[in-house]
C-alpha cells in the first residue's frame, strides 16, 4: 500500500511538473513578448487607428472650408451623393483600367527580367542595376521626365509613334481623352517593373536547383519545367505581390497628377486624384473622405480574395 502511495504521488507530481512547465513555456512564448511589445504596438496602433477612424467620422460629415456655416454631421448624405455623381463611377472605371494594364504589364516584363537576371551572362552585375534604376527614381521626377518624352513638340515618343505609323502625325498624346490614360500607364510600368523583377527573382533564387536537374533528367521541355515547377512555388509570391502593387497602384496619384492632373474631360481622373482634388481644390473634406472610404472598401474586398486565393494556391 505504501508502495501504492508513493507511485501515486510520483504521478501528481509529474502532472503538476508537466503543467508548471507548459504554462511557463506559454508565459514565455505567448505572454512575455507582448509585454514587451505593447508601447509600440500601442503606438502604431493608434498612429493608424485614430486617422482611420477619423477619417470615416469626415465622410459622415459636411465639411466644406468654403461654406464654414454648413458644417455638421449629416449622415449618409455623402454616400446619397456618391452613389449618383457621375464623375465617381468615371473615376472607378479609370481605376479599374489604370491599375489592371499597369500591374498586368510589370507582372510580366518582371517576370521575364528575374527570369534572365537568375542566368548567369557576362556584364549581369551592370545590368541588374539598370534594371533596378527605376525604382530610386522619385516619382515627381519620372512624372515629368515622361511628360517631357510625350510632349509633342521637343518630346521623340510622339515623332516615333508618327513615324511607325501609329500615329496619323506628332500631337499631344497626354491632351487626347482615348489616348491620355496610356501615357500614365507607361510611364507607371517604366517605374514599377524593378519591384516585380527584385521580388520574383529572390523567389526564383530560392527554388532547390535539383528539381530542374530531375525534370531534365526525366526529359522534361523547358516550358514543363516552367509550369510545373518554376510557377508553383512562384504562385504564393505572385499573389502577395500582385496584391500589394495593386492596393499601391490604385493610391498612387503622382504621376497622373503631374501628368495630366486628372484630364483632358477627367479621361485620366482615378479615385485617389478625385480625393485630392475634392479635398484640395474643392476643399470639401467631408465628400473626400466618402470618395476615400469607398475606395478602401473595394481594396479590402480585394485583398481579402487574393489572400484566399493565395491561402488554396499555398495548400496545393
Amino acid at each position: 500500500m505504501a508502495g501504492k502511495a508513493v507511485i501515486a504521488r510520483a504521478k501528481t507530481t509529474v502532472v503538476s511538473g508537466g503543467t508548471g512547465a507548459r504554462r511557463s513555456l506559454y508565459w514565455q512564448y505567448m505572454v512575455e513578448p507582448f509585454l514587451y511589445l505593447s508601447p509600440m504596438i500601442l503606438l502604431i496602433g493608434s498612429v493608424m487607428m485614430v486617422p482611420l477612424i477619423v477619417g470615416i467620422s469626415y465622410s459622415f460629415q459636411s465639411i466644406e472650408l468654403l461654406n464654414p456655416f454648413a458644417t455638421g454631421w449629416v449622415g449618409f448624405e455623402n454616400y446619397e451623393k456618391l452613389w449618383s455623381d457621375r464623375k465617381f463611377w468615371i473615376a472607378l472605371e479609370n481605376t479599374v483600367f489604370w491599375t489592371f494594364w499597369s500591374i498586368f504589364f510589370q507582372f510580366f516584363l518582371g517576370l521575364g527580367l528575374a527570369m534572365l537576371l537568375n542566368t548567369q551572362f557576362f556584364g549581369k552585375k551592370l545590368f541588374q542595376a539598370l534594371v533596378f534604376l527605376p525604382w530610386a527614381v522619385p516619382t515627381f521626377l519620372s512624372a515629368l521626365t515622361w511628360a517631357w518624352l510625350f510632349n509633342p513638340v521637343i518630346g521623340p515618343i510622339p515623332h516615333w509613334l508618327a513615324a511607325l505609323g501609329v500615329l496619323s502625325e506628332p500631337y499631344n498624346i497626354l491632351g487626347d481623352p482615348d489616348l491620355a490614360i496610356w501615357g500614365p500607364i507607361t510611364a507607371n510600368i517604366w517605374f514599377g517593373v524593378p519591384f516585380f523583377a527584385i521580388t520574383l527573382l529572390a523567389a526564383l533564387q530560392s527554388i532547390p536547383g535539383e528539381l530542374y536537374e530531375a525534370a531534365e533528367i526525366d526529359g522534361a521541355t523547358p516550358w514543363q519545367s516552367f509550369t510545373k515547377i518554376t510557377l508553383p512555388f512562384l504562385a504564393p509570391m505572385i499573389a502577395i505581390t500582385v496584391m500589394l502593387r495593386t492596393i499601391w497602384i490604385a493610391n498612387f496619384a503622382d504621376l497622373i497628377f503631374v501628368m495630366t492632373g486628372g484630364g483632358p474631360a477627367n479621361s485620366t481622373q482615378i479615385l485617389s486624384t478625385y480625393i485630392f482634388t475634392t479635398a484640395f481644390r474643392k476643399l470639401d473634406f467631408g465628400y473626400a473622405s466618402t470618395i476615400a472610404v469607398a475606395l478602401l472598401i473595394i481594396l479590402l474586398a480585394y485583398a481579402v480574395i487574393l489572400l484566399w486565393m493565395r491561402k488554396r494556391l499555398v495548400k496545393i
